[in-house]
């Protein structure tokens, strides 16, 4: 007889934690919005990448881990004089443009790339006038590299890139910028 009214008791209680669960369920607020829910703090978005409009490409940043492409307008802050894209470039290639906004003590970063996104040669761009405007201002570059490509290679190592930064010593996300000018190389 114990037994039996241990049992009725278990179940009856297994019975009253049960209805209460599915009593929850049924009467919890549901979700009116589908906007995405941002992670705990210490969340790590996966190394996924996408290649926005502007050829570039961007991984997975933010609280929701979504991914962010840079404002379509941006490349339209700097202008390149020399080397229009698609040229061949020589060392020592001097770069020529003019900017606005993109200085930060008067300079941003340049960097040359090959097809496979090597680093093969960095410089700094330099404000040719009174930088702290939000009016463009002229700027030089000179870039020292060896051509990466060699008689004999294939055509697609002739492909690389001149990339140019704006300064962002905040290092905020939101404030960087840069524009890419495909350039070839000669041998």
């Amino acid at each position: 007889m114990k037994h039996l009214i241990a049992l009725v008791v278990a179940l009856v209680m297994v019975v009253i934690f049960f209805g209460g669960f599915m009593v929850g369920r049924v009467t919890a607020p549901q979700p009116t919005d589908m906007a995405p829910t941002p992670l705990p703090e210490g969340t790590m978005c996966t190394q996924d990448a996408v290649q926005c409009p502007d050829g570039s490409y961007v991984g997975r940043t933010g609280p929701s881990c979504e991914f962010v492409c840079p404002i379509a307008a941006t490349s339209e802050r700097v202008r390149v004089t020399s080397p229009l894209p698609n040229t061949f470039v020589t060392s020592p290639l001097t770069v020529t443009g003019e900017a606005a906004g993109w200085y930060f003590e008067g300079s941003f970063p340049v960097t040359l790339v090959n097809w496979d996104g090597l680093i093969i040669a960095e410089g700094v761009a330099t404000a040719q006038g009174d930088w702290m405007t939000s009016e463009f201002v002229p700027f030089v570059a000179t870039l020292t590299f060896t051509s990466p490509y060699k008689d004999g290679d294939q055509d697609f190592m002739k492909r690389g890139a001149l990339i140019l930064k704006k300064d962002n010593p905040s290092g905020l996300p939101e404030n960087d910028e840069s524009k890419e000018i495909p350039v070839s190389f000669a041998p």
